[in-house]
């Protein structure tokens, strides 16, 4: 057996030094007004039915046939603030600087209107970026939304750092799973439900590796420094 897993490059300092930036963001006590908010993105690949699918005369079991039909791909963006117990999934077609820049504006204008800043963990995707604001914006408004932002990203090959997968893991064992998806509204049906459940829930992440479990844990990828 198989496990895919992001292995991180012995004694490097970039890795080193983003990883305790991050460990850092998470060590802040709460603040209403600076509120520490996760991001991810997963992409889905719809599937339809080639056949109805049946079921069993006392309703229980659903006959599905093994033949379906690609019928195009979506990205799930996922918003989550583990302090607060509360998470946001959207489908959208594409996932483009475009896209990610309107879900910014969403989550500063709709969800924290009145937060002085909103520190944002991520990857370091291309499209994650200020100028992707800009390319979306006027400059004026893009200016004002960048001035509220506090982007921390991810180390490369450090995605578990990004509490947001965590979230995406739950949403793929709990709301996708290996059911045929097969189409954006469909999978809309499915996010809206699953995240106010869990927040009705209050449905948190007990994040427990500190900066100094790094410095011990993780040893081997910090440079050795000789004086």
């Amino acid at each position: 057996m198989k496990r895919c897993w992001c292995i991180p490059p012995e004694q490097n300092a970039a890795f080193v030094a983003a990883m305790e930036d991050v460990l850092a963001v998470y060590s802040r006590p709460y603040n209403a007004n600076m509120p520490v908010i996760c991001m991810d993105e997963k992409p889905v690949q719809f599937f339809a039915s080639a056949r109805k699918s049946i079921r069993s005369r006392d309703g229980r079991i659903e006959y599905e046939d093994n033949e379906y039909i690609r019928n195009g791909t979506a990205a799930i963006f996922m918003f989550t603030e583990p302090l607060g117990g509360w998470r946001y999934a959207n489908a959208k077609e594409h996932r483009t600087r475009k896209d990610w820049a309107k879900q910014i504006e969403w989550l500063l204008t709709k969800q924290y209107p009145h937060a002085q800043k909103v520190v944002i963990v991520m990857d370091n995707l291309n499209t994650h970026t200020i100028a992707s604001l800009y390319q979306t914006f006027e400059p004026k408004y893009a200016f004002e939304l960048a001035n509220r932002l506090e982007i921390h990203f991810t180390p490369k090959h450090g995605s578990w750092l990004d509490i947001a997968e965590i979230e995406l893991s739950a949403l793929g064992r709990q709301c996708i799973g290996s059911q045929r998806i097969p189409d954006i509204k469909t999978l809309q049906a499915l996010l809206v439900p699953w995240c106010k459940n869990r927040n009705y829930k209050q449905r948190g992440v007990d994040w427990q590796f500190t900066l100094e479990d790094a410095r011990v844990k993780l040893k081997h990828l910090y440079p050795v420094i000789n004086i």
